[in-house]
């Protein structure tokens, strides 16, 4: 295992350290007394030659001269951390008890200063504490970065096991209604195909998409006398039927969770007509959520295009048909245009989960 010291030392060298000042005299000697502590040095006698340097690399300690032709330190010193906010500066000066431009540099980030002629023994007992100081942001910076990571990490651990668990959810109403097995996936990915189309962001995409399935969570409340009933429903048992869109929304609409709130209005509101003829609020065009009007093409189309206890499925070139044919009365004419402008992608959805 290595040890501290030889981890310290390692990490010293692997500093990025930049020395400008338009005398090479001064130079050589900075790169000999700094040769122990920053093997790897780099030197400039040109700033601007630093600048881009600076620019383009990663640079950790600036050692900047303030007497220079074209550019001075303190003008430097602002470009390099405007270039790179993280950069430690030390100001090299001959004019070092000029008060004013210390203050100068202190404004602009200078963190220490040395006066020329550079005492050796001075300029290692500084470089030191910089060094350290810089260290010890380098190993911060590190442990957030590992930190964010870690919350990255564990936010996607949550999600995932947020999706299993609306996953489950929406499998409650496939174990009372054995003929949607496969409905629910279908819907889900119609359901996604139509918010992109619409011109929903990648997040509202998502909520449709695991939201969706919920539309019959309302189901599990319903008499199996009527839900697994082999042909069609009387008025009475189509009126109890009616209830799962009620059912639905008491069970998910306290949540705070947006896929659960979503799935709430989905439940009440993908049985409602564009032309105000649905159930259970026979609300009208624009009036019924967007996730609703989504949801009862994706929902509609498949159930359209599935085998049911009480009928066969209709090939899908009727189902498009039926779609035309309903729009602006069941259907909003907007999505339902969308829907079938991209069939391809429906066929896609269609063929890959026919026997999910």
């Amino acid at each position: 295992m290595q040890s501290k010291a030889g981890a310290d030392k390692q990490m010293r060298e692997q500093l990025h350290v930049v020395a400008v000042d338009d005398e090479t005299f001064n130079l050589e000697l900075l790169k000999a007394i700094s040769q122990q502590t920053y093997p790897n040095m780099l030197t400039f006698s040109d700033p601007k030659l630093a600048l881009e340097y600076i620019s383009c690399n990663p640079v950790d300690i600036l050692l900047v001269d303030y007497m220079m032709p074209d550019i001075n330190g303190i003008e430097l010193m602002k470009i390099a951390h405007a270039i790179n906010p993280e950069i430690m500066t030390i100001m090299i000066t001959a004019a070092g008890d000029d008060e004013k431009i210390k203050l100068e540099a202190l404004k602009m980030g200078a963190i220490d200063f040395l006066k020329k002629p550079i005492n050796a023994a001075e300029y290692r007992a500084r470089i030191s504490n910089i060094t350290k100081l810089k260290l010890s942001q380098l190993i911060l910076d590190d442990f957030n970065h590992q930190l964010q990571k870690e919350v990255a990490k564990a936010t996607q651990t949550l999600l995932q096991r947020e999706q299993e668990a609306l996953k489950v959810l929406s499998s409650a109403a496939e174990y009372k209604d054995p003929e949607t097995a496969s409905h629910v996936a279908r819907v889900s990915h119609y359901s996604r195909l139509l918010a992109l189309k619409y011109g929903l962001n990648e997040e509202e995409q998502e909520i449709v998409f695991y939201a969706s399935p919920l539309h019959d969570i309302g189901k599990v409340g319903i008499s199996d006398a009527i839900l697994l009933k082999a042909g069609r429903l009387d008025e009475a048992e189509m009126d109890a039927m009616k209830k799962h869109c009620d059912i639905g929304w008491k069970i998910l609409h306290s949540s705070q969770n947006p896929y659960l709130k979503a799935g709430a209005v989905i439940a009440k509101s993908h049985h409602e007509k564009f032309d105000g003829s649905g159930y259970p609020q026979g609300l009208k065009g624009e009036q019924i959520p967007l996730y609703g009007r989504i949801t009862a093409i994706a929902d509609v189309f498949d159930a359209l295009t599935s085998t049911r206890p009480y009928k066969e499925s209709w090939p899908f070139e009727e189902a498009v048909e039926y779609l035309k044919v309903q729009s602006e009365s069941h259907f909003d004419p907007g999505l339902c245009g969308l829907f079938i402008a991209h069939l391809d992608e429906v066929r896609a959805i269609y063929e890959k989960f026919k026997n999910a």
